[in-house]
């Protein structure tokens, strides 16, 4: 066990030689301390090392888990400067006395959208959290209810990457970490930007944005739920609107709902924008399941809350008459000037 020890010593001090980008550092970092680096083993090999030797290898093993996550964060450190005196040296060659041709830029009408939610919500008493664009498969997929063998995964096919997080398929992925952070008692906003790999077309895009929010405290209940999302809405759209929940299925949620509200446009007559039903589909919700609140430590005997995912790129869809959803990725910004200026 000590020659394997001082083998590993002596690889590490060989690799780290090697690692001159920060690609380079994160495989290092991953082969010597991933979940299936050469610690792990170490630590797996530890559980049959004779009694009266564990103490000498158990010191040894964790001296060198130190040095290996010392040596990292100075490799780190030290790459980061190497490229911030790169960026600086390339700035040098930039003469900021050049006028601009395209004048001054403008916030894009989601981000103005999003400002207003956001302001709506802090006056109803929610704390506002940001997510993660990159997520553990955990936060996506099992702290929501979701395990690998369930059939909604294959409806949130997403992007992987190499070390097996994902690209977040919807904001629900922060639900476990903010439940634990912020406790059963709660009004927690997170909006964020999520992936999924979608046929792009006028209404669907790879790269969209949601506004999460969760209720959590003693005997909240689906009126509860109906009164936040009709307030938003009053706020945002500046009349009253009424809102309907139909029957939905999310593994996060029991029971359910598909929230729609009166079409604005037409005030409920029914028009092109909403198929003349009079309704438009907003945001999935519904009553907390009691395993999420279970993962994220809370007792749904005695607390249980709501949530609800307002895909609020529709929502820009609707005030702006903007027709098609890839415009707010676009990189035009005298069209959405043009936009953000109906909001």
């Amino acid at each position: 066990m000590k020659e394997k020890i001082n083998e590993l010593k002596e690889l590490f001090s060989k690799r780290k030689t090697e690692a001159q980008t920060k690609e380079d550092i994160e495989a290092l970092r991953l082969e010597f301390m991933g979940k299936k680096g050469h610690i792990t083993t170490l630590m797996g090999d530890f559980r049959n090392v004779l009694g009266e030797q564990k103490r000498e290898i158990g010191m040894m093993i964790n001296s060198l888990k130190q040095e290996i996550e010392k040596t990292i964060e100075e490799l780190k450190a030290k790459n980061e400067q190497k490229e911030m005196d790169k960026r600086l040296e390339n700035d040098k060659k930039i003469d900021y006395t050049l006028p601009v041709e395209d004048g001054v830029g403008a916030l894009n009408p989601r981000t103005i959208l999003q400002k207003q939610i956001v302001d709506l919500f802090v006056s109803m008493g929610f704390t506002i959290e940001d997510g993660n664009e990159i997520e553990t498969e955990y936060n996506n997929f099992d702290s929501v209810n979701v395990p690998a063998t369930h059939p909604a995964r294959d409806m949130q096919d997403t992007f992987w990457l190499d070390n097996g997080e994902v690209l977040k398929t919807q904001t629900s992925a922060a639900q476990n970490r903010i439940l634990r952070e912020h406790g059963p008692k709660c009004r927690v906003l997170f909006p964020g930007r999520c992936f999924r790999n979608e046929a792009v077309d006028a209404t669907h895009e790879n790269t969209f944005f949601q506004i999460e929010g969760v209720v959590v405290d003693e005997n909240v209940s689906v009126s509860n739920l109906i009164y936040f999302m009709e307030e938003m809405l009053k706020g945002v759209l500046k009349k009253d609107v009424k809102v309907r929940l139909r029957p939905g299925f999310f593994p996060f949620t029991e029971p359910s709902f598909e929230l729609d509200a009166t079409c604005p446009l037409c005030a409920g007559k029914g028009c092109g924008a909403c198929s003349h039903t009079g309704w438009l589909e907003l945001c999935p919700c519904g009553m907390i399941h009691p395993n999420v609140l279970k993962e994220a430590g809370i007792d749904p005997e005695k607390y249980n809350g709501f949530a609800f995912g307002l895909g609020f790129d529709r929502l820009v869809m609707i005030k702006t008459g903007l027709d098609d959803i890839r415009h707010l990725n676009s990189e035009n910004v005298k069209l959405l000037k043009q936009y953000g200026t109906k909001i």
